[in-house]
């Protein structure tokens, strides 16, 4: 299902006789359907071997290329479907060579399923005639020389078809729980062999909802029966896990750990440099090598541009599984959380632009982190992935999406460090802030109290962070037009930040352009212009001419 271009291109590739040229400069068509375990692979050559069989008048042979060697299968074919009679004397590859040589008339269609190694078929494929259409399927690229169809997973409405016509003898149950559906496909990361375990074993138990089927899933994972164990009639004779075991048992040690500590990161697109970070130890080029030769050679990682990759969703769970084994594991967590730790410290709280798009590549890892591996981060940095993902929608506007950070960021604070705690005071200023933003001031002016007077017991009165909190709070006044309640509150931040940051300090800035901008709307021009001016000589010099801050001062 799906498949009609494929089918398309497939017959297109083998009408080309210049792939292979043999002892006799004879071309031989040959093609390879490649990529990772599950995608119909063998499903594809099948169908493409039925529909085009009235072309191939000589036969269409089948071969499992891991069962046993190629030639012996060749020969034993020729014997039996042909009633060739090989000499007994000849050799092996002589006896493959007479087959050739005395295979019936017309066109035939050779499919070798499940290649691994090309080469050791390679030699028997000398002398064929170009009658002769090799058609492969593998889980390697196979090298230049050979036209290569490159499978990819099923798009989602073909995915969610896919899944209706498994169903078909229950009309309406998908469309009953069509969101749950939609869900289920991406789950199975639109897996052809993921949907078909599943929608089998759907249509076996009537009584399931969607729903339900979801929820086995998620509780467990790749052992969930359902995607165990193959019914006699599919073509795949694997559940999902042993398909993708095939390729694991090629891996070397080194292979096998890097696909572990990639399946830390989220089910997103991955920039290599982050990885690169996560395994400071190991060289570049080896881990490049690793990249290249194995996993994206065995299609267990994709490449989705440049310096990008990813893991398919159901991959990523089979190497989740094999990470919990790794003696390293707990290592290999709290190196990938610092990682994100530090790109997170590095989202400023009102982002550029620019500073966005470098970053959004890491957002999804970053929350995979709060979500999922926040035990692993220290107490020290334990606020900061919701921190940065906080700014991050935060200075975008978008406030719906920053609050559950911020809210989770106080939760987690409360639960790790208690109540009195300075990173608690800071998660209470930094939802205070949101909720003034978006004019909830009664939500706003607890949490700001709540956090100036943690602040001021727990770090003293002489600290940033007290200034800080004044100066919030005095902001939250001055929103609500409580002009007496602010000034005295932004007058003491900025003090307390002369004082202790000097005059090279962008907060110390800050200071002086909120109470520029109170004297400014009590129509105290006289006192407003020369703190606007005053700031902006700061800005400019601290910050430069080109940042968000000097612009707000103009």
């Amino acid at each position: 299902m799906g498949r009609d271009e494929e089918l398309q291109e497939l017959h297109k590739l083998l009408q080309e006789n210049n792939q292979v040229l043999t002892e006799r400069s004879r071309s031989v068509a040959i093609a390879a359907i490649l990529g990772m375990g599950g995608l119909g692979k063998t499903e594809l050559a099948l169908q493409y071997a039925m529909t085009q069989r009235e072309n191939y008048k000589g036969g269409l042979c089948w071969l499992q290329a891991k069962v046993e060697d190629f030639g012996v299968q060749v020969v034993r074919f020729a014997r039996t479907q042909l009633d060739l009679k090989p000499p007994e004397d000849f050799d092996l590859p002589a006896q493959v060579q007479y087959c050739w040589r005395n295979w019936r008339g017309g066109n035939v269609l050779l499919v070798v399923d499940d290649v691994t190694d090309y080469q050791q078929i390679r030699p028997y494929l000398q002398g064929v005639s170009s009658r002769f259409k090799v058609l492969m399927t593998t889980r390697k690229k196979l090298g230049a020389a050979i036209k290569q169809l490159s499978l990819d997973v099923l798009q989602p409405d073909t995915a969610l078809e896919l899944l209706r016509s498994l169903l078909a003898e229950t009309p309406g149950r998908i469309e009953r729980e069509l969101d749950v559906a939609n869900q289920l496909c991406e789950w199975l990361g639109y897996l052809p062999l993921g949907l078909e375990l599943v929608g089998r074993y759907l249509a076996r138990k009537p009584d399931l909802s969607l729903w339900e089927m979801m929820q086995r899933l998620e509780k467990k994972r790749l052992e969930q029966p359902a995607l165990v164990k193959p019914e006699a009639d599919m073509t795949a004779q694997r559940g999902v896990q042993a398909a993708f075991e095939l390729s694991w048992q090629e891996l070397a040690e080194d292979d096998k750990l890097l696909g572990c500590v990639l399946s830390l990161f989220a089910a997103a697109p991955i920039p290599w440099k982050l990885v690169e970070q996560c395994l400071t130890e190991k060289d570049e080029d080896e881990l490049e090598e690793i990249r290249d030769d194995k996993l994206l050679n065995l299609h267990l990682l994709q490449r989705k541009g440049e310096g990008i990759y990813q893991l398919h969703p159901l991959l990523r769970e089979f190497f989740q599984s094999k990470f919990t084994g790794l003696e390293q594991a707990e290592e290999f967590k709290r190196s990938f959380c610092q990682v994100m730790v530090a790109v997170a410290q590095e989202i400023p709280y009102t982002p550029t632009l620019e500073e966005i798009n470098a970053v959004s590549p890491a957002i999804p890892h970053i929350a995979e982190v709060a979500n999922n591996l926040i035990q692993s981060v220290s107490d020290e940095d334990v606020i900061w992935p919701f921190v940065g993902l906080s700014w991050f929608y935060t200075g975008q506007g978008l406030y719906t999406q920053a609050e559950p950070w911020y809210q989770q960021c106080l939760s987690i604070a409360q639960q790790r460090l208690g109540e009195n705690h300075p990173h608690v005071a800071t998660s209470l200023n930094n939802l205070a802030l949101l909720y003034q933003y978006q004019g909830k001031y009664d939500q706003a002016e607890p949490l700001s109290l709540q956090s100036l007077e943690l602040r001021q017991r727990l770090l003293g009165e002489n600290h940033p962070h007290v200034a800080q909190s004044l100066n919030n709070l005095a902001g939250l006044y001055y929103s609500q037009g409580k002009y007496d309640q602010a000034e005295p509150l932004y007058l003491q931040a900025l003090e307390l930040r002369q004082r202790l940051l000097g005059n090279n300090d962008p907060s110390f800035a800050t200071s002086l352009n909120n109470l520029a901008l109170l004297y400014e709307s009590q129509g105290k021009y006289d006192q407003a212009e020369p703190l606007h001016l005053q700031a902006l000589e700061f800005y400019k010099r601290l910050l430069g001419d080109n940042h968000p801050s000097f612009a707000t001062s103009l």
